[in-house]
């Protein structure tokens, strides 16, 4: 027995090796199908990426070289002096300033309410939150127009204000929704009922136990907002008479249509109008700087951002 014990565990171990599942085999019609899918991406892809490397590469060329169009994907006669015209202008400076407070004060004020509105939407225990919500979702349909709006504005005092910007479009239909369904699917109803068990408000269970776990909602509906913000300018061409108060946006509108240099440096009238047309692509550069820093940061969320709601199988 001794013997026959030792045989058996001096014998080599063998390993059962697991089959894997064959692969199934393409089809003719699934690589015809995978060939138009990867060009249409491609196309896609081409239709995105060229305006941008000729704007990049118009804002790095000579003001001579973008006039004559002789750039295409590569500067011609490189030089910086489209963003040393642009960054040294009192007015694209205050632009600019003024488009960073805009997106950072007006999307601190529409997350706060949308999730003042949202939150108590979601709850199965608000009173009335059916029909609360109805009306929500019916201002996504049916909008007032643009003149009652205007009119709002002046009855409130908003005109040439900085408010008026900030608040006739603080809260966005979209984002709420997507924010009550956060809520209502992805915040178990636990965590509120052991706030309360401990004693906690409303206010508390919101601030303490609710929003930190609401962070990819947060920072998804946060960018929606951001973006809305930097690139808008038409509340600003209608409110606004003060170019102090003037957006980057709008200052870039300016430049765009009016063929305003901004800059005042040149003196002929062609080199007023060449410098113009470098100043657009360097404006279009700058401008889109500080959404491409903030996106990488979001990127993440928004995987989860996009399937809010969705039916999970």
């Amino acid at each position: 027995m001794t013997e026959d014990r030792t045989e058996r565990s001096e014998r080599p171990v063998r390993t059962v090796r697991t089959s894997r599942p064959a692969r199934k085999r393409e089809t003719l019609v699934d690589r015809i199908f995978l060939i138009g899918v990867y060009a249409l991406l491609i196309t896609f892809l081409l239709a995105v990426l060229l305006p941008l490397v000729y704007i990049v590469a118009s804002s790095l060329s000579s003001p001579g070289a973008v006039s004559s169009g002789r750039v295409f994907l590569w500067p011609v006669e490189f030089t910086l002096r489209g963003y040393e015209v642009a960054l040294s202008s009192p007015k694209i400076l205050r632009g600019f300033a003024n488009s960073l407070f805009y997106t950072a004060a007006g999307t601190l004020i529409s997350v706060t309410l949308t999730v003042m509105l949202a939150y108590p939407l979601s709850r199965a225990d608000f009173v009335g939150r059916r029909v609360l919500t109805g009306a929500v979702v019916f201002t996504m349909l049916f909008a007032g127009g643009m003149i009652p709006t205007y009119l709002v504005v002046q009855a409130m005092g908003m005109l040439d204000t900085r408010w008026a910007l900030l608040i006739p479009n603080a809260v966005a239909v979209w984002p709420a929704i997507l924010a009550i369904t956060y809520f209502r699917t992805a915040i178990p109803d636990e965590v509120r009922e052991a706030g309360e068990l401990d004693g906690a408000s409303d206010i508390r269970i919101l601030w303490k136990l609710v929003l930190p776990l609401a962070t990819p909602m947060l920072a998804v509906i946060a960018l929606m907002y951001a973006i809305v913000q930097w690139n808008s300018y038409f509340d600003a061409l209608i409110y606004l008479r003060d170019e102090s108060l003037y957006p980057l946006q709008l200052v870039l509108r300016n430049i765009l249509i009016l063929n305003t240099d901004g800059g005042g440096d040149a003196t002929s009238s062609l080199e007023r109008q060449q410098l113009a047309n470098l100043l657009k692509y360097s404006l279009i550069v700058i401008s889109t700087i500080p959404v491409m820093l903030i996106y990488p940061f979001v990127a993440r969320y928004f995987t989860k951002g996009l399937t809010l709601g969705a039916v999970k199988g």
